[in-house]
């Protein structure tokens, strides 16, 4: 189980709680969904890969986005 933290961005969901993500994660690697899947999700990997190294979710750029109110 992952490790929790005290404050957290965001707060997990009740099936993440249960286990429930866990359980349908493991059930898409195994049947091999996600590898069928993969070139249609490219596009969504890209912009979080762009987001992730442009610093989009560091902690000066959440509080930039919060004193602007946007997402």
């Amino acid at each position: 189980m992952a490790r929790l933290k005290l404050f957290r961005y965001r707060k997990p969901s009740v099936n993440s709680l249960l286990g429930v993500t866990r359980v349908k994660r493991a059930v898409k690697r195994k049947s091999g969904w996600n590898a069928a899947t993969r070139l249609t999700r490219a596009p969504i990997n890209i912009k979080r890969t762009v987001l992730q190294r442009g610093g989009y979710s560091s902690g000066p750029m959440r509080f930039w986005r919060w004193l602007l109110g946007t997402r």
